[in-house]
């Protein structure tokens, strides 16, 4: 995902220009965001798409995306959709694979592959789980690789370093602040002791070429706080938050090294985005662009 860049030099990550906002509750709409960090207005879900909430998305292949799992009213998917490399997106995979479920996390590793983990089983009596599936440099997702960590939904994950990524957060019946690391071969590491506030339902996304970001979340009430993530992967502790405080909040990654933090709920959903500058600062609240369908629990990634 991100290229190698000699020393002494100065280099935007490629595959990281633009990104998508897709779905999610309750409005079934798409969103671009373009290379300066601008969201679009709604863009209907193309036919033969299942437009869903609590699925998630990565990058793959350098510069497309995919998005996959999900829920509507109590039915879940293993569906996916590829995501062009102009940000369109397709008709749902025919061949799925994996376990149907709600609120897993996604990213990217390896520099052109992706990973979803964690998340939900049988939304009336949820069931945690910490299974995986990579994603190939063409799109296709692996069958179950069986968890590793503690499982829980309401994770996130994003990419650090130049080709490795992580998991953190959650709940599991008690909110959590575990990271569990990704090689750049997308073995998932155990549990790592957490520093930060234990909490569920917050938006990641890398920053600065090798950097990452965790923000915003929720325990009992919403919060913006941030956690910057090393290039090494250590998860540092929490930083004052910029910005509404909220929960069910995504991210991606936009104009090469910088991050966008959308939507989300307070009490209602909201379409209010934060800019994520290429040191990681977390810019305060952007109000919402005129035809943007405030909603929450939608999908993100980077493309192009």
């Amino acid at each position: 995902m991100f290229p190698i860049i000699p020393a002494n030099s100065v280099a935007a990550a490629s595959g990281n220009e633009e990104g998508i906002f897709l779905w999610g509750s309750p409005d079934n709409g798409t969103n671009l965001i373009s290379n300066t960090g601008v969201v679009s207005a709604d863009t209907s879900t193309p036919a033969g798409a299942t437009a869903r909430a609590y699925s998630a998305a990565t990058q793959y292949g350098g510069d497309k995306g995919i998005v996959a799992f999900g829920e509507f009213e109590a039915t879940q998917y293993d569906e996916s959709n590829l995501i062009s490399n102009t940000g369109v997106v397709a008709s749902d995979q025919a061949a799925t694979t994996g376990t149907a479920r709600g609120q897993p996390a996604a990213c990217s590793f390896g520099e052109d592959k992706g990973i979803f983990g964690f998340g939900y089983t049988t939304p009336a009596s949820p069931t945690y789980v910490a299974i995986t599936n990579l994603v190939s440099n063409t799109g296709v997702v692996a069958s179950d690789t069986a968890g590793v960590g503690t499982a829980r939904y309401g994770t996130t994950a994003c990419e650090y370093g130049t080709d490795t990524a992580i998991f953190a957060f959650g709940y599991n019946g008690s909110v959590l602040d575990e990271s569990n690391l990704v090689t750049n071969t997308g073995v998932v590491g155990s549990d790592v002791a957490g520093v930060g506030t234990d909490r569920r339902l917050l938006g990641a996304c890398s920053f600065g070429g090798d950097k990452g970001i965790f923000a915003f979340g929720y325990v009992s009430g919403s919060l913006n706080l941030s956690n910057l993530v090393s290039s090494a992967g250590v998860v540092a502790s929490d930083t004052a938050g910029v910005g509404t405080a909220r929960g069910y909040v995504e991210a991606c990654e936009y104009g090469g090294d910088k991050g966008i933090m959308g939507g989300g709920e307070t009490w209602s959903a909201t379409a209010i985005t934060n800019l994520v500058s290429n040191t990681g600062v977390v810019a305060s609240d952007t109000a919402a662009v005129a035809g943007v369908t405030a909603r929450q629990a939608y999908g993100a990634c980077s493309f192009n």
